[in-house]
């Protein structure tokens, strides 16, 4: 028999699940139904989540937009497509509250993908799947930016960028460092990065391939303040070398920590935190952390919210904020 639990396997599986999710509620009115069906295209962004950040698809027809798109798109693939982020900051003294992000789309999702991770045994889903911790994560770095403050931040499995770009541009990080195992993830955080660079004020940013499993990365060891993580616990055959990686990776002298945000998923969530504790590290585990997110939570569960997620389920679906120590 087959197994359908090593990585290979469950890259597909991803897949087919992106590539059969079930269709949304019907639109209300011709306008609605043209933007869920541009939005509804895009393979990072699930229909249902819990949108803490608000977004919508950069529009070519709008002249000011397409001047953005052109300039920091220039060759527009058609694989590709470019969502605005507004941050829910205010203020004078406020930053620049917009961030682009370029990133693929899904009715263009391309098997050559996974026939590249299968053939260098990388992962996949930061360019197929839609996980629901990711915009808590950038949130949470937004709401929490004295956290990062003077701070070298680093984030693992960062998919297209989100969380690392909001610390970037809002809370006057020293150096953030956004990083995935896949080099063609990365090769958008690469573009993402450059797209937004204008937002970053001081703080150094850059790109970094990094995959849990690889033997050096003494250029890096023991250096960083902060890690951030979102949803990198689903792979159990990931969790030893991403355990190992936090530990490597957090300095060893003054405070510091690894922030991850992951729903439970059956065991997963508890399997990786027992490869923490082999590593000789120390966690907590917060269930309620932000009432609006918390808010949100609930109004799934009792399916009154009027974004309604249908498949929503606390276990695989609810972030728990996990934080880790030396």
């Amino acid at each position: 028999m087959a197994n359908n639990n090593n990585p290979s396997s469950l890259r597909w599986t991803l897949l087919r699940q992106a590539l059969l999710r079930r269709p949304p509620p019907q639109p209300t009115s011709a306008a609605e139904g043209q933007s869920q069906n541009t939005i509804k295209r895009i393979s990072r962004k699930a229909m249902q989540g819990f949108n803490m950040i608000p977004y919508h698809l950069v529009n070519k027809d709008s002249e000011e937009e397409a001047i953005i798109l052109n300039r920091r798109n220039g060759n527009y693939n058609s694989k590709d497509a470019t969502l605005c982020y507004t941050l829910p900051i205010h203020g004078n003294g406020a930053p620049n509250n917009k961030l682009f992000l370029t990133q693929r789309v899904n009715n263009v999702a391309d098997i050559s993908d996974l026939e590249f991770c299968n053939r260098h045994d990388i992962d996949n889903t930061g360019l197929v799947c839609q996980w629901p911790s990711e915009d808590v994560l950038a949130y949470f770095c937004l709401s929490h930016a004295d956290l990062f403050r003077s701070k070298r931040v680093i984030e693992l499995g960062s998919g297209y960028g989100l969380a690392g770009l909001v610390i970037a541009a809002v809370t006057d990080a020293t150096e953030v460092i956004i990083s995935d195992g896949n080099p063609q993830v990365v090769n958008y955080i690469e573009h993402n990065i450059d797209a937004n660079s204008k937002a970053f004020g001081a703080t150094k940013v850059k790109s970094m391939m990094l995959h849990w499993n690889q033997d050096e990365i003494s250029n890096i060891s023991y250096s960083f303040d902060l890690i951030i993580a979102s949803d990198c616990t689903f792979f159990k055959e990931c969790h030893k070398g991403l355990a190992q990686v936090v530990k490597n990776l957090l300095k060893k002298v003054g405070p510091c920590e690894a922030i991850f945000f992951s729903p439970k998923r059956g065991d997963s969530l508890d399997k990786f935190l027992e490869e923490i504790k082999e590593n000789g590290l120390q966690f907590s585990i917060t269930e309620k952390y932000d009432a609006e997110i918390w808010n949100r939570h609930q109004r799934f569960m009792n399916g009154d919210d009027h974004d309604a997620w249908p498949s929503y389920e606390k276990d695989h679906s609810y972030p728990l904020l996990v934080r880790i120590t030396p």
